[in-house]
């Protein structure tokens, strides 16, 4: 079986975990920590870095920096991960939804204006699938509303928006180094901020809302969130070939659309002329007329000893979301078709040139006796 993704470990992994071992830290004292976050901040060009245990847990954290009270709503695309609608959710806010780009498959930033009420405290722009989105449109509402921005930027490490890195706009921005990212710790994640009191109040709710002034004394419920000193070894040693393994992103997905750019069913991934896309995942949305929708390709796909896997599930029809009564303001189709129909194809570090070829022929054959 081709797996959707595997990671590559091509640096001092081996060498740095051992280090943690030798010297026994291996929880969430340690070097590795301080010099992953100021590496990766760095690289990003943010001030502040503050290492958590997920992608999920800095955009809560995140949250929770910026003061988010009960009430207080949050736009964000529907057609994205349930993460970012529970970072609000667990501070009593309200995930206010926007609909996609057709082309894209982010967040659709003309839809954002219109959204906008009383209540609205942040926009939460999420680029999809390594392709940044429009951030001149989200910088200047924010402007305009003076409302925050959660950039989540948890697919696009080393992706650029007109020449600067995703994860540089955002007051907080967020990133996930799960097993899947194009640099992972297996689980983990960052945020980073040039504001010093985001900073600050984002370490204190990463640990447990520890202060201080005096150990063990709590004001307020905070959740443990940090990220271990054996992560961020694997971190550092990963953080020094990003560009080669973004190099490697970019290469897989300019073969993939070699060999399927013929093929009129289907859209493939694709890059403006602002955008460095890095191709975190390659996707592929397929037309109507195949007679076939993602979960039912990707079953003949496994049939072909190949594994492939459905976009995400719109927030908007999320059954939980719907039980705590949360109402979508208007219609989201083009979230709606693209969860319907797209899926991505293996994307992972590792993937060789014949199992591309593999796939493709996979692809080509299951459309021919249908199409």
């Amino acid at each position: 079986m081709i797996p959707v993704n595997e990671p590559l470990f091509i640096s001092n992994e081996k060498e740095y975990l051992n280090r943690c071992v030798d010297s026994g830290w291996i929880s969430s004292e340690g070097p590795f920590i301080k010099e992953f976050e100021e590496n990766f901040s760095a690289y990003i060009g943010k001030k502040y870095g503050i290492a958590v245990s997920s992608g999920t847990a800095a955009l809560e954290v995140a949250i929770g920096a910026i003061g988010l009270k009960p009430g207080d709503e949050v736009i964000m695309p529907s057609f994205t991960i349930m993460s970012c609608a529970l970072a609000v959710v667990n501070y009593g806010g309200i995930p206010v939804f926007v609909d996609s780009e057709p082309e894209t498959w982010n967040p659709n930033t003309d839809k954002i204006e219109e959204k906008i009420t009383e209540k609205t405290k942040a926009i939460m722009p999420v680029h999809i699938y390594g392709h940044p989105c429009d951030m001149d449109t989200v910088l200047r509402i924010a402007e305009k509303y003076n409302l925050k921005i959660i950039e989540d930027a948890a697919e696009t490490h080393g992706a650029e928006y007109k020449g600067k890195k995703c994860g540089s706009f955002g007051h907080i921005s967020c990133f996930s180094f799960y097993a899947n990212k194009i640099v992972t710790t297996g689980e983990g994640g960052m945020l980073l901020t040039d504001n010093e009191e985001y900073a600050e109040r984002a370490r204190t709710l990463r640990n447990l809302g520890f202060i201080k002034e005096k150990r063990f004394y709590h004001k307020e419920f905070a959740r443990n969130y940090r990220m271990t000193n054996l992560q961020a070894a694997v971190g550092v040693a990963q953080l020094k070939n990003i560009d080669k393994l973004v190099e490697i992103k970019i290469d897989n997905a300019k073969k993939y659309t070699e060999r399927l750019k013929d093929i009129k069913e289907l859209q493939l991934p694709m890059e403006k002329e602002w955008a460095k896309n890095v191709y975190w995942m390659y996707g592929i949305v397929l037309d109507e007329s195949t007679g076939f929708n993602a979960e039912e390709f990707a079953k003949k796909l496994a049939e072909e000893e190949i594994a492939a896997r459905p976009f995400f599930y719109p927030l908007h029809l999320q059954p939980v979301l719907k039980e705590t009564n949360i109402k979508p303001r208007g219609e989201y189709p083009i979230a709606e078709r693209i969860a319907e129909q797209g899926l991505y194809l293996p994307s992972g570090l590792g993937l060789k040139d014949w199992q591309i070829d593999k796939v493709c022929e996979a692809v080509k054959k299951i459309l021919e006796k249908t199409c």
